[in-house]
């Protein structure tokens, strides 16, 4: 099989095999980001996809879920998608996951209609950054995106029966926005409301745009505390639906992983610990490891 660049995945699909559909991102503008920066965004031909299929299945005698990769997999058009989903399951008749990478404006760009088809060829679970609800950070970022359209590709998800997985970031709103941040956030999500919520710790990523807003003052972390007071105060403010809480990113300071409501008193009784007594707390700045 063969992959071009760097490599990435969600860590909860680390059992997957991963199938590069696309290379790098067609937005790949964010200002903490820098999965592909070595990559200009293009689709792989289908023919180089087909192969990779079928020289898994040469090497794989069982496989149980499918990554498709690069960045953004989404925006490629409904009937180039569904042929590959569909020599997917030909190829993986036991495959019971087929999941990707999609921006919320990918999920809004396509008709009901397409996401319902793509669901019927076997998509079952879309990974999504929506990294903060706060219109400001987001516009600082440069996400290139917004509240309203989030909700909307949201909406189109779930007509479709299309699961999703938003993953934000704590501490992207720096010091001086991490109220405002977590707020929006947390009200955002509860409009959403997620099947999925993966939350990790902000990572200043070597070479980024933030990086340099870092050196330069501009952008000013948020400590380790505010960190921790904001998984706080979305664990006390999320709204009662069912999601899977994959809070054990390696770069959290406490992890958490279940679902909730359910676990949600647990959860916060780490967090309360860990802001009374983990001596992380007593730092100016969370220190990370790159992605």
């Amino acid at each position: 099989m063969q992959y071009e660049g760097k490599i990435y995945r969600p860590w909860p699909e680390a059992n997957s095999l991963l199938i590069q559909t696309t290379l790098g991102c067609t937005h790949n503008t964010c200002t903490f980001c820098d999965m592909f920066r070595e990559k200009r965004f293009r689709i792989r031909k289908i023919e180089k996809i087909f192969r990779d299929i079928e020289e898994a299945r040469q090497i794989y005698p069982y496989i149980r879920s499918i990554f498709l990769i690069d960045g953004n997999v989404l925006a490629l058009k409904t009937e180039f998608l569904l042929k590959i989903l569909g020599r997917i399951s030909v190829t993986f008749p036991e495959c019971s996951k087929i999941a990707l990478y999609a921006g919320l404006n990918d999920l809004r760009r396509k008709s009901v209609k397409e996401l319902k088809q793509l669901k019927q060829a076997g998509l079952a679970l879309v990974y999504t950054g929506l990294e903060s609800g706060d219109p400001v950070t987001l516009e600082r970022i440069k996400k290139g995106l917004t509240p309203e359209q989030t909700r909307k590709g949201m909406e189109k998800a779930k007509a479709a029966g299309i699961e999703v997985l938003v993953s934000i970031i704590f501490g992207i709103g720096g010091q001086e926005r991490s109220r405002e941040h977590i707020v929006e956030t947390t009200r955002l999500l509860n409009i959403m409301k997620p099947e999925q919520l993966a939350p990790m710790a902000l990572t200043i990523q070597p070479g980024t745009e933030l990086q340099k807003q870092v050196e330069t003052g501009e952008f000013i972390q948020a400590t380790p505390l505010q960190i921790l007071e904001e998984e706080k105060y979305l664990l006390e403010n999320l709204a009662d639906f069912d999601t899977i809480y994959w809070g054990d990113h390696a770069n959290n300071i406490v992890s958490s992983r279940g679902r909730l409501p359910a676990s949600r008193d647990l959860f916060l009784k780490k967090i309360d610990h860990a802001i009374a007594d983990h001596p992380v707390t007593k730092q100016e700045v969370l220190v990370t490891s790159p992605w």
